[in-house]
């Protein structure tokens, strides 16, 4: 195993004293980011928690159930999802922030691609930016993750969440990811924003076809020599649904995990999960197994 990709590997290490994986986790190798969209239309769990006490109950649900940080959104990022304006989206998630740094000690990460809305839940106490545009899609949001030292989470995406779908290509869809981690590292660590701070995330089903997904898993650790945490969200995402023949999300979950482990296997360390408890027990598993001699 070569430097970089051994550095990857021991993402319990490198983020010491950062708001996680450790202590959270307890010296695992891999972290559970729990997603909590306080929205009205994202595709799975859409208005289940509109209200702060909703959301706040299901925030220690999954804190109980092993996630380590929260991710909090207010605005779908789902296939051919319209935008909300910056306010609508404070309005959201906000309180919903303040209640949970208040009411527990989970880490929160904020779901955003705009500045505003970042630079606001920072300051109400959340500890990552999870950006799906990696910072391509405000001009003050690299300004915001430097003056906060905090992490961020650079996504890969094709096209915008309003048309990403229609037809995406690729020569060779996981080079041209790499290139893309590559281009947005520099641009990021140019503008202050420290590279240890990076997690990067290929964007499952973000202008993706079934194969460009299924490349990425395939080939998940040609990411690795980059030397930067990897993060996979892939919850019960439509690609799943078109391998198995269904319409709806609520049939995903074999599926999910099946995805996770084959990623963690292939050096993904994060992993972005509507069902914590199930995928926490898959991902000790397969860590169990890839440990034993």
């Amino acid at each position: 195993m070569g430097r970089l990709e051994s550095d990857a590997n021991n993402f319990g290490t490198r983020c010491s004293g950062l708001p996680f994986p450790p202590p959270a986790i307890g010296g695992r190798d891999w972290a559970l980011m729990g997603i909590l969209n306080v929205t009205p239309d994202s595709f799975h769990d859409g208005g289940r928690y509109l209200t702060a006490d909703m959301a706040l109950a299901r925030a220690r649900e999954m804190g109980d159930a092993g996630a380590c940080i929260i991710d909090i959104g207010g605005e779908s990022t789902r296939p051919g999802a319209g935008k909300v304006s910056a306010d609508e989206e404070l309005e959201r998630v906000l309180p919903v922030i303040e209640a949970v740094v208040s009411e527990t000690d989970i880490p929160i990460s904020i779901d955003t691609s705009k500045a505003e809305v970042a630079r606001e839940a920072l300051k109400a106490g959340a500890k990552m930016v999870n950006d799906i545009t990696a910072l391509r899609g405000d001009d003050e949001m690299a300004a915001v993750v430097a003056s906060a030292g905090c992490r961020v989470c650079l996504m890969h995406m094709q096209g915008e969440p309003g048309n990403m779908q229609k037809n995406p290509r690729y020569d060779d869809v996981v080079t041209e990811i790499t290139a893309f981690f590559k281009e947005r590292v520099e641009w990021a660590v140019a503008r202050g924003v420290l590279p240890e701070n990076i997690i990067l995330d290929p964007g499952i089903g973000f202008g993706k076809k079934l194969e460009h997904n299924l490349a990425i898993l395939r080939h998940f650790d040609r990411f690795l020599p980059l030397g930067l945490p990897l993060m996979i969200g892939a919850s019960r995402k439509r690609f799943i649904g078109a391998i198995m023949g269904d319409d709806g999300t609520g049939e995903r979950l074999p599926g999910t995990i099946a995805t996770n482990v084959i990623a963690y296997q292939n050096g993904a360390r994060i992993f972005r999960v509507h069902d914590v408890a199930e995928n926490c027990q898959a991902l000790k598993v397969a860590a169990a197994v890839k440990a034993a001699k």
